[in-house]
């Protein structure tokens, strides 16, 4: 297993939108041990292959206290949704950035394991936040880009400040 590097904002390769994964070979559960091992040192709950510069339809979650619970869903897609929750969210891509993001409460979702068997699965709280956050980042999209622009402004803002004092010149 190997820790992957991690794209973060500005990287336009963030905005890829990513491509079915047509067969689930050893190559695709390789990536997925590699990007489980990535978001437990990061550490994180949720990571796409976006984020790992691979563009397919792929993302890992663990949102269990004891992070032992991984979750891998290949060609996710979400084919119900209900309610809503606003939940403070961070991401792996945009370091020490955090907002408050309205979400679905309850998803269903259709997918493949690591071992390509579909199933369907319902979930709800903190796992549907997370589940709607990774599969945004299949289309291209980072969670900033769900806030009013005024915040999403400011933040930008911030993650400038903070690569200006992170890089000097």
């Amino acid at each position: 297993m190997a820790i992957l590097p991690i794209l973060t904002l500005p990287d336009k390769r963030l905005r890829t939108k990513a491509k079915a994964v047509e067969k689930v070979d050893d190559s695709i559960r390789q990536l997925v041990d590699d990007m489980l091992e990535t978001m437990y040192a990061a550490p994180g709950v949720g990571l796409a292959a976006t984020q790992v510069d691979r563009h397919i339809r792929l993302v890992v979650i663990d949102v269990s206290e004891e992070k032992n619970q991984p979750l891998c869903l290949i060609n996710p897609q979400i084919i119900h949704s209900e309610g809503e929750q606003v939940c403070e969210e961070g991401c792996l891509s945009v370091p020490d950035i955090y907002a408050k993001v309205k979400r679905a409460e309850r998803v269903r979702v259709t997918a493949q394991d690591k071992d390509g068997k579909h199933f369907e699965m319902d979930a709800d709280g903190l796992l549907a936040v997370c589940i709607q956050h990774e599969l945004d980042h299949l289309e291209g999209i980072v969670f900033l880009d769900r806030l009013s622009p005024l915040k999403k402004k400011m933040a930008l803002k911030k993650l400038q400040k903070q690569a200006v004092v992170s890089n000097p010149v």
